[in-house]
């Protein structure tokens, strides 16, 4: 009798065999009768037997998957990049537009032109743009004649060849390098807009206007400025000698409806438990810093955040160039200043967070924190102002706190690294991380409550996660959101609005 309770010898277990759990079929046939397993194209027998076959279609030697990535590699090693030309309409609308402009202006007075709004300089320059294109000897269809209008309006109020990709509600991103290139993003990818410039200086003079238009700058003295459109979007240009291809405009779009959480829910951003989650943190006044890459929709997220915040409370936001479209009755938006052409009267983030404790906020809002004001904002977080918000760039929660703490660090404040992580610790309530993935789309990978410090280690629970599962044959990354079912530390501050039991409901 075995220590198992089972007898040895015939009937039981031979001497030396293993315990047999059932009955397992061989992976290799052990007599001559069995059947030969399958064999490869050069007469070798496959690994595997017949136990497990090869994929239908696929190759015995290199694994399908491996074999479809290496040849998109080899695909993009061989790719042959050619820069797209503009069609023959709009080709030759340009082209005869440098022949009208010249003659145009003669007729204009650029003064009185200014004062009238679009559709009224277009029908005052209508007659104009006939008498002209008779002395040229040109003959235009209707159509043509629209479209030249048009693209002379624009030109003259506007912002000359953007305008049409700032009028399309499918670009997000806009992006000129240079007179001969531009990129615009369409549902999270790039492609090459058939949008040229007519030269360098023509591209410069746009850059000008609209930088003008905030009251700042743009020149080889000062070659970096952050400007805004009036509809929000936000603009950087940079001009050479710093950029060597020519100047370049980078704009981000903002849609004009204001999103939402349950449309970011909606576009699969996130589960209905991390929206539910989320808006009671915007009603509790939780402490939430917003985490991501550039274009993972840090300040959209804000923004739908804002949402929820008690229309009696006082918001302040500061940003280097305003961009938040808050949700608020009661709002009040501050701009820093860059320095005059002496160096002098700039106004930092730092400057605006101190005086902005004096003007009776409830909420702080930092559009966002890139150095040494994210200590004035979190001494905002810890002295009565519940509720403010910021983001910053990371690639995770827990480099994020890293980046706090190296952004203080920066500054000449001489506190010991171990005083400033408690401060964080203290402060910070949720991180929210947002990612825009290779496919284009934007996730909320992490919903993480920061609580508090053990040793000299700040301490973190995630709520939430994004698991990557698969993905589609047209690229489309498949995920699960995942609650991770713990007990929100945070469970006190949803208390006392009410909101425990939602809360508690939604993270478990």
């Amino acid at each position: 009798m075995s220590a198992f309770g089972r007898r040895n010898g015939i009937g039981g277990m031979g001497q030396g065999a293993r315990p047999a759990f059932g009955v397992a079929k061989p992976i290799k046939g052990g007599s001559a009768t069995e059947k030969a397993p399958p064999a490869a194209p050069g007469g070798a027998p496959l690994p595997g037997g017949d136990q497990f076959p090869p994929l239908p279609g696929a190759s015995p030697s290199v694994p399908p998957m491996r074999e479809d990535a290496m040849s998109r590699l080899a695909d993009r090693a061989n790719a042959v990049h050619e820069q797209v030309e503009q069609n023959g309409f709009e080709a030759s609308i340009h082209k005869i537009k440098e022949q009208v402009l010249p003659r145009l202006l003669e007729r204009v007075d650029p003064e009185a032109a200014a004062t009238l709004t679009k559709d009224e300089l277009s029908e005052e320059f209508r007659p104009i743009i006939i008498e002209v294109l008779a002395e040229l000897k040109i003959t235009f269809n209707r159509r043509e004649q629209f479209a030249l209008e048009k693209v002379l309006i624009d030109e003259l109020l506007g912002f000359g060849p953007l305008e049409e990709l700032l009028n399309d509600p499918d670009v997000s991103d806009i992006m000129v390098n240079g007179p001969n290139q531009t990129y615009i993003e369409k549902k999270g990818k790039l492609q090459l807009a058939q949008t040229k410039f007519r030269d360098e200086q023509h591209l410069f003079q746009i850059a000008q206007r609209i930088v003008n238009q905030v009251g700042r700058r743009v020149d080889q003295t000062t070659p970096l400025a952050d400007a805004r459109l009036k509809d929000g979007s936000r603009v950087n240009v940079i001009v050479p000698p710093l950029s060597l291809r020519g100047t370049a405009i980078s704009i981000r779009k903002f849609s004009e409806k204001p999103i939402t959480i349950d449309m970011l829910k909606d576009f699969g951003s996130m589960s209905e438990k991390m929206a539910t989650a989320l808006k009671i943190a915007g009603a509790c006044r939780m402490n939430v810093v917003i985490s991501g890459g550039t274009g993972s929709g840090k300040t959209t997220m804000l923004n739908a955040l804002s949402k929820m915040i008690d229309p009696g409370e006082r918001v302040l936001t500061i940003e280097d160039a305003a961009e938040l479209r808050l949700q608020q009755p009661h709002w009040l938006p501050l701009e820093t200043r860059p320095p005059n052409l002496e160096g002098q009267g700039a106004i930092t983030i730092g400057d605006l967070v101190k005086n902005a404790l004096r003007m009776r906020p409830d909420r702080i809002i930092l559009g966002e924190i890139r150095g040494a004001e994210c200590f004035d904002l979190l001494a905002a977080m810890n002295t009565g102002h519940d509720g403010s918000m910021c983001t910053l760039h990371a690639n995770s929660p827990r480099e994020c706190l890293g980046r706090m703490e190296n952004m203080i660090l920066m500054g000449d404040i001489k506190i010991p690294k171990e005083a400033i992580s408690r401060q964080i610790a203290e402060s910070v309530d949720l991180i929210v991380q947002v990612k825009r993935l290779r496919d284009g789309s934007r996730r909320t990978t992490n919903i993480t409550e920061v609580i508090g410090m053990e040793g000299d280690v700040i301490v973190t629970q995630e709520l939430f996660k994004f698991e990557y599962l698969d993905e589609t044959e047209d690229g489309k990354i498949l995920g699960e959101f995942r609650a991770s079912g713990l007990r929100p530390y945070t469970l006190e501050k949803a208390r006392q609005f009410g909101f425990d039991q939602a809360y508690l409901e939604a993270c478990l």
